[in-house]
């Protein structure tokens, strides 16, 4: 026959959380009634070491019925004295009695007993000299076993009994500590009989003292809660402690840090590149009117971590916090002027090697001009020109590279070479073109073959 009285709540500070166990007598076999589901977000445990198989100290089991707890002392009553031995909950008294009843015996030692709380002998059995009974009270646990979460009734002593007890069932658990600002706390003590490890922050420490509550044990091993901390009690295998570190620990309490903030991430959002029209500058010309800025994404999300790991992100925000900035480059859109033809005897007077080159008005580029139409490098082949020289000198006929000893407008190297031209070479622009252009005529074929070994290497 199973008994289960009425719970009685637990003494504030006595514990600390509970499962049911399965108390057996002579007469009957009762199965514990099934958990009720609990919703957790608590992470997975690591269940997969081997639990090992403890004697319950006292087998007994809550959540049944009793048959029947108003039978009165007086009901089966042996007044003969009587010595008998009391355990409740642990706490063991030799007691003489007159009492003819389990019941009347707990009466007169005001033991209240409720629903989930059980004895052995029954309360309805005759008490006899020299008889043990024993009392365990109920206490509801959070249990977590394969990362899901559940309630349940225990009358173990401590927290190792009813890992023991759970074990049975075939399921690796871990007792879940209820939370309170910096507490944590659990309904029964740790063990009663031995020291408990306690797994915080990368290391193990061992409290002698297991029997005291889980505040306590935090307590004398150094352990400051964090408000979102996580603790749980299993057995010292699932911690994966080896038995030189557990000194004899039968349980442990891991504490998991867990930390919760918002986390600010940014990344850039490229420029766009716009491009217009511009009349001031001659076809083929380009010039950047405004600089491109990259723009910015800040995402805004809650990060979970246990233990230093990610376990859950929420995203809280996604915009644009800066926009970015177009890349705004001006094309050329005017047509360049068709420069005259050079007179007949400008290009025999600049092949000759005379003393003085040829005499030709205007600017250097304007001569430049003449003397390349009169090849008949007109059009692109003159904006190649224009563009080479522009880059090598600026079109300045006294342009000098003290680095390498380039001179004039083409930066000839050395510059005597363009006295094959005409001995005034140092100052006549007419005659530095005109040896710029044989030079490329002889190297490149043309001005555009000039400029794109320019392009590409840096020098022509």
């Amino acid at each position: 026959m199973v008994l289960v009285a009425r719970a009685r709540p637990p003494v504030p500070g006595e514990h600390d959380v509970w499962t049911p166990v399965t108390f057996t007598t002579p007469e009957t076999t009762a199965t514990p009634t099934e958990p009720t589901a609990v919703t957790s977000d608590l992470p997975a445990l690591d269940t997969t070491a081997a639990r090992r198989r403890r004697k319950y100290r006292i087998p007994l089991v809550s959540g049944l019925v009793v048959a029947s707890l108003a039978v009165t002392g007086g009901a089966m009553a042996y007044n003969a004295h009587k010595t008998v031995t009391l355990d409740v909950d642990g706490h063991v008294t030799t007691i003489s009695t007159f009492a003819g009843s389990v019941q009347g015996l707990l009466d007169a030692q005001n033991v209240r007993l409720s629903g989930h709380d059980v004895v052995s002998p029954a309360p309805s059995k005759p008490l006899t000299d020299g008889a043990d009974v024993v009392v365990r009270y109920g206490r509801e646990l959070t249990v977590q076993a394969d990362g899901k979460q559940s309630s349940t009734w225990v009358t173990a002593l401590d927290a190792d009994e009813a890992l023991s007890a759970l074990s049975m069932r075939g399921t690796d658990v871990a007792l879940v500590a209820s939370r309170s600002s910096d507490r944590a706390s659990l309904p029964l003590r740790l063990d009663a009989e031995g020291p408990v490890a306690v797994v915080h922050d990368g290391k193990t420490v061992v409290v002698p003292d297991g029997s005291q509550g889980l505040d306590a044990v935090l307590t004398a091993a150094g352990v400051k809660l964090g408000a979102q901390d996580l603790v749980h009690v299993v057995d010292v295998a699932d911690a994966h402690i080896s038995a030189a570190v557990a000194k004899g620990a039968g349980v442990a309490v891991v504490v998991q840090r867990v930390v919760q903030k918002d986390v600010t991430t940014t990344t850039a959002i490229p420029f766009p590149t716009q491009t217009k029209d511009d009349a001031t500058l001659y076809k083929g010309e380009s010039k950047v009117v405004q600089e491109g800025k990259n723009g910015v994404r800040t995402v805004v999300a809650n990060v979970v971590t246990v233990d230093g790991k990610q376990t859950q992100r929420t995203q809280k925000s996604d915009k644009v916090t800066t926009q970015p900035v177009a890349k705004i480059v001006a094309n050329g859109t005017k047509a360049r002027p068709v420069a005259a033809p050079a007179p007949a005897a400008a290009p025999a007077a600049a092949a000759s090697t005379g003393s003085s080159g040829p005499v030709m008005s205007g600017s250097p580029r304007a001569i430049g001009q003449q003397l390349a139409a009169a090849r008949g490098w007109t059009g692109s082949q003159w904006t190649c020109l224009e563009s080479l020289f522009q880059k090598e000198s600026g079109w300045n006929p006294s342009a000098y590279n003290a680095s390498s000893g380039a001179y004039g407008i083409p930066q000839a190297l050395p510059g005597s070479k363009m006295g094959s031209v005409a001995s005034d070479w140092k100052t006549n622009p007419a005659t530095q073109i005109t040896w710029g252009l044989n030079y490329i005529a002889g190297r490149y074929g043309t001005p555009c073959g000039a400029w794109g070994h320019s392009q590409a290497s840096g020098w022509y």
